[in-house]
């Protein structure tokens, strides 16, 4: 798989486990799948910039998240 679609299936899932956080803690619950979420996401995103050997800088990321969209948009 590719380094960059890992990174930003990362934070595309990291992203989305925030609502599911804020409204755990709301119910008073535990945030068992938001949790897991964080976990699948924040894996992804070490491999990512372990596969890569440049590495990712923070600047690079909206480029990254263009390039990846606009590949399999197209």
């Amino acid at each position: 798989m590719d380094p960059d679609l890992m990174l930003v299936i990362g934070l595309v899932v990291g992203g989305f486990s925030i609502p599911s956080i804020m409204g755990a803690f709301a119910d008073g619950r535990v945030p068992r799948a938001a949790a897991i979420a964080i976990m699948i996401a924040g894996g992804l995103i070490a491999l990512a910039v372990n596969e890569k050997p440049s590495g990712y800088a923070i600047n690079d990321i909206p480029d990254v998240f263009v390039g990846v969209v606009g590949r399999y948009i197209n």
